[in-house]
């Protein structure tokens, strides 16, 4: 689920990195000076994005692809909680056949 949220991510922070590269286009002769300025306050922006968009896409992971899960789980609890119920040995004679 993690792994799923990073990786979505990822993909909307160079999605968007790639459309702001793309509209900067005349910043370029001044991207020198932009970088040695502005690395501490990009970098801080950039993760504070990040770190939204995998905590949104996390949500949304959790949310909509673990909706059933502790019922189907609880279901299963009850199952192996059955004391009498116990699951079939397979004996001896039925491996030689």
């Amino acid at each position: 689920m993690v792994a799923n949220a990073l990786l979505l991510a990822l993909t909307f922070l160079l999605g968007i990195a790639f459309y702001l590269m793309g509209e900067l286009k005349f910043l370029v002769p001044y991207r020198a000076f932009l970088f040695h300025e502005y690395t501490g306050a990009l970098s801080i922006f950039f993760g504070t994005l990040f770190v939204n968009f995998f905590a949104g896409a996390f949500v949304l992971i959790r949310k909509f692809f673990l909706k059933d899960t502790g019922r189907k789980l609880s279901h299963i609890d009850k199952q192996f909680h059955i004391h009498h119920a116990d699951l079939p040995v397979q004996s001896d004679e039925d491996e030689k056949n």
